[in-house]
């Protein structure tokens, strides 16, 4: 593998406000940015203030030769993006090559995906770096984070999530899940997050508090390209479908507006909760 020396610091865009924060970070760090925004995935407007370009998915040629011609050495791969259908991928001649390189990663889930992308791109000769190593206000956040704090039920369900999750972690499926008094009403898969609190509405218990969304990394997971995130739309949502409260793992989560986050769970009567690597290593 060949090693780049230190230039430019590339961003491979999907959606939301992530790709622009991690953009001012690095300019804030004395570092050159330049954004590839994926057509149909990337917000233009967030990316207007920095130089970019927009680029469909599968031009894998036009996407690597315009991080080459603006000098890039280091790559991000930050915010959402959905799978494509295979008829609708239509990749160029370098897309081809690349995706013979992926093999069978490409019928894997996105974990083992992200991980065989990553690879590749270090290959190309890039060094692949993690959007938490630019966000580290937005991770490690401990503790009760709003005025509430889980109660024992609270805490009994957050520890019925993540045994869930540590679970599916090995069959690659989902970073989240929902849990009320011990029932799992949800997990999730492709759908993402804010689909699978939508379906949560439908299925609480009524005559029990609400429940808890959780969220944490898969093991072994390739967080340079796939850290789980929540924001104050995930708040919102968790809100609107009887929860009680958010808790996620400190150290492999970014919060894409701490201060909102808190704000609108306390404006909610939510709790927001990031477990630290002493409760996760005990509830393990």
């Amino acid at each position: 593998m060949i090693v780049a020396a230190e230039g430019v610091v590339g961003i491979l865009a999907g959606g939301g406000p992530l790709p622009s924060q991690v953009a001012e970070r690095v300019l804030a760090e004395g570092r050159q940015v330049f954004i590839v925004g994926f057509q149909g995935f990337a917000d233009p407007e967030l990316l207007a203030p920095y130089p970019h370009k927009i680029i469909r998915l599968a031009a894998a040629g036009d996407i690597l030769g315009t991080l080459h011609l603006h000098g890039c050495t280091e790559l991000v791969l930050i915010g959402p993006v959905r799978r494509p259908a295979w008829r609708d991928i239509r990749p160029d001649a370098e897309g081809a090559r690349i995706l013979a390189k992926l093999g069978r990663a490409i019928f894997s889930g996105d974990d083992g995906l992200l991980g065989a992308i990553v690879r590749v791109l270090e290959n190309e000769g890039f060094r692949v770096r993690g959007a938490h190593e630019f966000l580290k206000q937005q991770t490690r956040l401990e503790g009760a984070l709003g005025k509430k704090v889980p109660d024992e039920t609270g805490f009994s369900d957050i520890r019925r999530g993540l045994k869930i999750l540590s679970v599916m972690s090995c069959l690659d499926i989902g970073q989240g899940c929902v849990v009320q008094n011990g029932l799992v009403l949800a997990v999730e898969a492709l759908e993402g997050t804010d689909v699978m609190l939508e379906r949560c509405a439908q299925l609480k218990q009524v005559d029990s508090v609400g429940g808890v969304l959780v969220k944490m990394p898969k093991t072994g997971q390739e967080l340079r390209a796939d850290m789980p995130t929540i924001g104050p739309v995930t708040i919102t949502n968790a809100a609107r479908s009887g929860l009680r409260g958010v808790a996620f793992q400190a150290d492999g989560t970014i919060l894409t507006d701490p201060a909102a986050c808190i704000m609108e769970a306390d404006r909610l009567g939510l709790f927001l909760y990031g477990l630290s690597e002493k409760e996760m290593k005990e509830i393990s």
